[in-house]
């Protein structure tokens, strides 16, 4: 089972690693599509959120504060799915669907990212935590 968990986590931490930098490569690009949905400060947004997905996910794949990284991902990603995905206010039915099924994307792996949250407080054995010193007296 060990094996099978490593590489759920390194699949889980994939997209964020590989999105963090790309937040941190293609700035000028992402601070422009970002700036187009009316996110404040777009520029140090897209480079903020580019450093906690790409830490959480390096924690997560690493094994070392899986539930630190899982927080930061799941904190970028709810705000990213209310913002950047508002389904809700597209007209045309294409770009709706588009809209809502990236939205419900971040939803579920914010619900993941919760998981591993949740699974390494209760004493799943990811490696060294921050639930461990915060939350086991």
């Amino acid at each position: 089972m060990d094996a099978v968990l490593l590489i759920g986590r390194v699949l889980f931490a994939a997209i964020f690693i590989y999105s963090g930098i790309a937040h941190i490569t293609k700035t000028q690009a992402l601070t422009g599509y970002a700036t187009y949905k009316k996110v404040p400060a777009a520029k140090l947004a897209v480079i903020v959120s580019g450093l906690m997905i790409l830490v959480g996910g390096l924690y997560i794949a690493c094994g070392v504060y899986a539930d630190l990284g899982a927080l930061l991902i799941a904190i970028f990603l709810v705000p990213t799915a209310l913002q950047m995905h508002a389904f809700w206010q597209e007209s045309d039915a294409t770009a709706r669907q588009s809209e809502r099924t990236h939205f419900l994307k971040d939803i579920s792996l914010a619900g993941g990212a919760l998981i591993i949250f949740a699974l390494v407080g209760a004493g799943a054995d990811f490696g060294p935590s921050i639930t461990g010193t915060f939350f086991n007296f």
